[in-house]
């Protein structure tokens, strides 16, 4: 009667999961990265992604043994600053006259396929990077999980999954 009753229970955590994570749009777990350039120039095209590299560099190391959404956001919140001022650095280096503004946002992303992941279009929390204007073509990945970070695949996992083959072994 115990194992009946544990089944059911997990059956249900299951059922509300799936309802929870279908009503969300299965967006909560990610964080994704959008670069906007000041505008469609060549040159600030091209700075585009050399701050692109300079933000996963720098990133790489703080966000490899995060495990959760949560600690993603935490560890981007608090490197905010000192990646602001790499960016702007680059950019006074190779003599733009702009800076850059980095926040964290929920924000619209369209349907987008990472190697075998594809993420639905619909609202994410996303580390928003301004440069200049912000008014040129953009460039946009998830950093957490690392899917364009690192060039590691990424694993999922699943904790009721784990408990329910835990149970049944």
């Amino acid at each position: 009667m115990k194992k009946v009753c544990i089944s059911l229970a997990f059956v249900l955590i299951i059922i509300v999961s799936a309802i929870s994570f279908a009503g969300t749009g299965g967006q909560t777990e990610y964080v994704r990265i959008h670069i906007r350039a000041n505008s469609d120039s060549e040159i600030d095209r091209s700075i585009k992604y050399e701050v692109r590299d300079l933000v996963v560099n720098c990133l790489t190391p703080y966000l490899e043994t995060v495990e959760t959404k949560e600690e993603a956001t935490k560890v981007i919140e608090n490197q905010k600053t000192a990646v602001k001022r790499l960016i702007d650095g680059l950019l006074a280096e190779k003599g733009f006259a702009y800076s850059s503004n980095i926040r964290i946002n929920n924000e619209y992303f369209p349907t987008r396929t990472y190697e075998e992941e594809t993420l639905s279009a619909g609202y994410y929390d996303a580390v928003i990077v301004e440069l200049g204007n912000a008014e040129g073509a953009n460039w946009w990945c998830v950093v957490y999980p690392p899917l364009c970070f690192g060039g590691e695949k990424v694993t999922y996992r699943s904790f009721i999954a784990e408990k329910l083959e835990e149970l049944f072994s």
